[in-house]
């Protein structure tokens, strides 16, 4: 704590991030958020039919809830990733889904392309991967809580029947940390999931893309050096 007041100004990576910075030193930050590579990550229109999770095999990640949630639908969910819980998952598992294991960012991409849509119900700081799958025009089911928040664009009760904003949505959110609550999300989805525009997906990835990142960044430091420059000289 004492080391903070030394700290001249703080970048936080998401909202929710600076609300924890606000909490735990007392101090407000300044947000930036992180780039995807929008020029890697290309949409081409395809759909094989089947959901996509891409995460390590963690506890936190909560790979166990898409699991089970699969489980009880039947719909066929492939998981990219390794870790600690792959046992564990292995067993879970039904027939509907495959564990892939660790895959090449080529191999990723290639998934990203052809999912239905990303699964996503873990809480992360900020969350590269559902802009990942966006950049590649992939809708995202995301548990609404953390960075999530921040990079998807939900469909509710009320946007369903809005066409202006069914063009702007980007994901569904469940509220439960539950695979009921993911399930009924997933089932959601299938019933609307044609109301989706690829190209307004593709649109909120490009937001975040590294050349907006990049200056966003130099502009910030080149502000902040200026203001430091002019304190400096004025005391």
């Amino acid at each position: 704590m004492a080391s903070s007041k030394r700290v001249d100004k703080f970048v936080a990576i998401s909202r929710y991030i600076a609300k924890r910075i606000k909490k735990n030193y007392g101090r407000d930050s300044d947000l930036i958020y992180p780039p995807v590579d929008c020029s890697y990550f290309q949409p081409k229109q395809t759909n094989d039919g089947f959901y996509l999770m891409v995460s390590p095999l963690a506890p936190n990640k909560r790979v166990d809830l898409a699991v089970e949630a699969f489980n009880t639908i039947g719909l066929p969910l492939i998981v990219i990733g390794s870790g600690q819980e792959e046992k564990k998952l292995e067993n879970m598992a039904g027939k509907n889904i495959k564990l892939m294991g660790w895959q090449s960012d080529e191999v990723v991409r290639e998934h990203y392309v052809n999912c239905k849509a990303l699964i996503f119900p873990g809480v992360e700081d900020f969350g590269i991967v559902p802009l990942e799958a966006q950049a590649c025009g992939k809708p995202v089911i995301a548990f609404g809580e953390g960075g999530a928040l921040e990079t998807i664009i939900p469909l509710d009760k009320k946007t369903e029947n809005s066409n202006e904003q069914l063009e702007n949505a980007t994901g569904l959110f469940f509220y439960e940390q539950t695979a009921e609550s993911l399930a009924n999300a997933v089932a959601r989805f299938e019933d609307v999931q044609g109301q989706f525009n690829w190209q307004s997906i593709r649109r909120n990835a490009e937001s975040f893309d590294r050349a907006i990142f990049k200056d966003r960044v130099k502009t910030y430091v080149e502000v902040e050096y200026r203001k430091f420059r002019h304190d400096l000289q004025n005391k």
